[in-house]
């Protein structure tokens, strides 16, 4: 059982406007992201504190259960509101969020017995494309959180990582974009002019 997760709570302050509202090929970006990993999902959830503007959905909206403590709380929210045991949760604004790197997740996850299944790129740990174990990330989340940590992976030590290797994110997401996050109006024609093949 699977629980996807779509994150819409950033500020889009670079992009101006809502990123998951803005249109993608003709399309609120959120409803590609939504659209491209809801066959392989159990249950799609998206977490937000403006309910009212993503009615249009019909999913379950889900505002913060820690409201102000940024990106960690917004994880906690994810992990906590799912109904399946494995969670995969994504950013609004990643139109090649990739459901073959989530299958592919999900059974190294089961074989070998992980709580997180993650990427790590030039930028570090890519926590909003990545594969949690709702039972055993949950209290760690929130441990870290009580601790009064910050970082969105502080909690990590206490749980089973398995950190992907290149090459492995590489044979699930060959086109190399699925953590290509969108935060302005340029990144936003490059990636519909990818989308589009042009």
């Amino acid at each position: 059982m699977l629980t996807v997760v779509v994150q819409a709570g950033g500020q889009s302050s670079r992009m101006g406007e809502d990123k998951a509202l803005k249109p993608f090929l003709g399309h609120p970006l959120i409803q590609r992201v939504i659209g491209t990993l809801a066959p392989i999902a159990d249950e799609v959830i998206v977490t937000t504190n403006r309910p009212a503007e993503y009615g249009f959905l019909n999913l379950r909206l889900i505002p913060d259960l820690k409201p102000g403590r940024g990106a960690l709380g917004g994880l906690y929210t994810a992990i906590a509101s799912a109904n399946s045991p494995l969670v995969a949760v994504v950013a609004c604004d990643m139109p090649f969020a990739s459901p073959n790197f989530f299958e592919g997740a999900r059974s190294l996850m089961v074989r070998e017995d992980a709580d997180v299944v993650i990427a790590k790129t030039g930028e570090g740990y890519e926590p909003f494309h990545a594969l949690y174990r709702r039972e055993t990330c949950l209290p760690a989340i929130e441990s870290a959180i009580d601790a009064d940590q910050w970082k969105v992976i502080a909690w990590f030590p206490k749980v089973k990582v398995r950190e992907l290797t290149a090459d492995e994110v590489k044979d699930l997401d060959p086109s190399g974009l699925c953590f290509w996050n969108l935060n302005t109006p340029e990144e936003f024609l490059e990636a519909e002019r990818r989308a589009s093949g042009r």
